[in-house]
Parts: structure tokens; C-alpha cells; sequence
């Protein structure tokens, strides 16, 4: 026992004077001089994003308590929702800020070198005919016209009692729209595969409704008062035949609203992720019977 006892106190003591040493060597280093370089980002994009972050703080909230508030609860204070928007966000921010910044690239004179960029040249093209209201006025409406008859098989709603129902495909109508990046009823998009990233896949999805949420159709409401209103103010500025206007407004919102009723919600959508089919378009062809899917 006692020759235990006695190594237990040299290791002790040996340990003891190693510890010392080391505080020693460590009281005596040199302090870090302010200015000197570390490896902190102090350029003006970091610390205007660090000034972001500290603004967002709400230093009066505990954040053992409730970490949302204290991390977002001055970022929710600082930020209201505009009357012309349906949420606000930080992403919201940066797509605004982006939109700046594409404006200001399409309407400064460009460099030498780039003036003879076809994308860019494009894209100066279809933003000055946006942004030119006197030739948008004289005429829009001729032109809107010409794409909606010759391009799309004509509106029925404009044409009344003239409209010729035999010589209309949905479908191919559907198609033509998927052309100029609207997803009626479906949506189509490719994608990588998350189980294998060397391969993409073709995803057919449902498309978003036009009130957005499915319960927004469920009961009569200013909303959807003000959609049928919508409808019926741009074709009346369209046509001089409003004969058939009330009538077909209110057949293409209850269209809508019996295609709301098989719209998933979000959660929905989410709980099927697992039951994801997939297939060719062979087969897919030949379960719905069609040859249209290679168009999509």
C-alpha cells in the first residue's frame, strides 16, 4: 500500500510541475496585437453581412428561451409585408436585389467586347419593348390578339357564339403553353437523380392553381370574387362581344375549382415523396394511351 501511495505522489508531482511549466510558457507568450491578421473575412461584403446578421438579433430575447426570436425577432420588426405581396423573406430581398441589378445590365451602355453578344443584344431587345409604353399602347392589344388566335387557337371567350369547338385540342393547347414555360394543370422539368447524380430524369409534377392554395376555392370569398373580376375586365378590354363573358367566366372558375379538389397540398406532396413513379416514356405512352409525351 504504501509503495502505491508513494508512485500515486510522484506521478501526481510530476504532473503537477508539467502543469505549471506549461501555464508558464503560456502567460508568457505575447499578446495578439489588435490589427494583426487573422483569419477573420474583413472585406466590405462580410461585414455588411455581418452587420445584416447583428441587425436581425433581438438581443432581449434569452436564446435558451426561444432561439427563433432572439435569432429573427428585429429582422421581423424591421421588415412589413407590401400591400402588392404575399410574403417577404431574405430570399425575397436578394431576388429584388437581383432584378436591380439585371436592370441596370440591360439598360447601361455596354463595353466594346459585348456588343455583339446575341444573348445579351436579345435581352436589351425584349426589355425595351417592355419598358416602351407609347408602343405598348398603339399596339399591344393588336399584337396580344395575333399570339392568342394564330399561336394559341384563338380565346373562346372573345369569340362568343362564333367559336368553333370541334377544332379544339387541349391537349396539343397545353403543349404550346409548355412551350412558352406556363404549366397548366402539369408542370415538367428535368431533374437529378438524388440517389444518382450522373442521371437526370424528365419529372412531371402538378402545376400551382391559380389562387395558389386549394382551400382558397372552398367557399366564396373576396378573393375570388376579385379573380372572376380580373377574367371579366381583361376580356371586356379585349372583345366588344361580352354576350358570353358572364357565363364563360364562370364556367372557367368552376373548371378551376374541380381541378382544385384533386390538387395535393404541400403536406400531401410531401408525405408521397416515397411513392415517386418512376418510368420511361415508353411505357408511360403506352399507359395513357398517347404519343404526345415526347412533346412535353
Amino acid at each position: 500500500i504504501i509503495y502505491i501511495l508513494t508512485t500515486l505522489l510522484g506521478v501526481f508531482f510530476v504532473l503537477t510541475i508539467v502543469f505549471v511549466a506549461l501555464y508558464g510558457v503560456q502567460r508568457n507568450q505575447p499578446s495578439p496585437i489588435v490589427g494583426e491578421e487573422n483569419d477573420l473575412c474583413e472585406t466590405p461584403y462580410c461585414i455588411r453581412a455581418a452587420n445584416y446578421l447583428l441587425e436581425s438579433i433581438d438581443n432581449s430575447v434569452e436564446p435558451c428561451d426561444n432561439f427563433f426570436q432572439f435569432a429573427c425577432g428585429a429582422w421581423l420588426k424591421n421588415h412589413r409585408i407590401p400591400d402588392d405581396a404575399g410574403s417577404l423573406g431574405t430570399f425575397d430581398n436578394l431576388r429584388n436585389q437581383l432584378d436591380s441589378d439585371v436592370v441596370d445590365m440591360l439598360i447601361s451602355p455596354l463595353p466594346i467586347e459585348m456588343n455583339n453578344i446575341q444573348s445579351l443584344i436579345n435581352a436589351r431587345r425584349l426589355y425595351d419593348s417592355c419598358t416602351n409604353e407609347t408602343a405598348i399602347e398603339l399596339e399591344t392589344i393588336n399584337v396580344l390578339l395575333s399570339f392568342v388566335n394564330n399561336e394559341l387557337g384563338g380565346w373562346p371567350i372573345l369569340q362568343g357564339s362564333s367559336w368553333n369547338e370541334s377544332s379544339f385540342n387541349l391537349l396539343r393547347l397545353l403543349l404550346k403553353l409548355r412551350q412558352y414555360d406556363l404549366n397548366i394543370i402539369y408542370g415538367c422539368r428535368t431533374s437529378t437523380d438524388d440517389k444518382n447524380s450522373s442521371v437526370n430524369f424528365i419529372e412531371v409534377y402538378q402545376s400551382n392553381l391559380a389562387l395558389e392554395q386549394r382551400t382558397n376555392y372552398d367557399q366564396e370569398t373576396k378573393l375570388t370574387m376579385a379573380y372572376r373580376k380580373f377574367i371579366t375586365d381583361l376580356a371586356l378590354a379585349l372583345t366588344n362581344d361580352s354576350t358570353m363573358i358572364s357565363t364563360d367566366v364562370d364556367d372557367i372558375y368552376n373548371f378551376e375549382k374541380n381541378i382544385s379538389k384533386f390538387h395535393w397540398t404541400l403536406d400531401q406532396q410531401n408525405a408521397r415523396q416515397n411513392e415517386t413513379v418512376r418510368t420511361t416514356i415508353g411505357n408511360l405512352s403506352q399507359t395513357f394511351m398517347t404519343v404526345y409525351l415526347k412533346d412535353v
